[in-house]
């Protein structure tokens, strides 16, 4: 089965659309026979993308490290739970089993793992694609400042391409496994 990342806070953020988007994701992935590798949380952003995709009937992997367990209520109710040693070594998993990667609302760790995966499409490393549901406008000011630091000469035109964004999501489904 091919299988979707998708990056999200461990919190539910201020706005109820975030779960609700969320949910709607995960169900998304489901009903296009599309798993779902997460960071496997069981609160917030990661709790709602995973009650959707199960609840449509996808395949759900949660990776998470041992010390982050306890810390973002791990689900023990996954038929594929995946506890890993270190940060680096879930992240790893992450890509590997994943042809691609969504991103939903989060915090620092969302943006970092955001990053990490566009610059490694950046540097070659994988050519799988990365994609921002942009919920109420949450990556606006990300979006203008990737702009800015083209204008800037820091980001060039063509690395700007890699960093796709839709509010919509079966576009960002759409987006993930077919032409950009």
């Amino acid at each position: 089965m091919s299988r979707v990342c998708v990056f999200g806070g461990a919190s539910a953020g201020s706005a109820p659309s975030y779960l609700q988007v969320a949910g709607e994701l995960g169900a998304a992935l489901a009903k296009a026979g599309l798993g779902l590798v997460y960071g496997a949380g069981g609160v917030g952003v990661m709790g709602a993308v995973s009650d959707g995709a199960l609840a449509a009937g996808g395949e759900v992997i949660g990776v998470i490290p041992e010390a982050l367990m306890a810390r973002e209520y791990g689900r023990t109710d996954l038929a594929d739970l995946r506890v890993v040693p270190t940060m680096h070594e879930r992240k790893q998993l992450m890509h590997d089993l994943s042809l691609g990667f969504i991103a939903l609302p989060g915090g620092l760790g969302t943006l970092e793992e955001l990053f990490e995966a566009v610059t490694w499409t950046q540097l070659g490393l994988h050519d799988k694609r990365v994609v921002l549901v942009n919920v109420d406008g949450f990556y606006d000011p990300l979006l203008q400042m990737v702009d800015h630091a083209v204008t800037a000469g820091f980001v060039s035109a063509a690395d700007r391409a890699l960093l796709l964004a839709t509010a919509d999501v079966d576009e960002a489904v759409r987006l993930i496994v077919g032409p950009a």
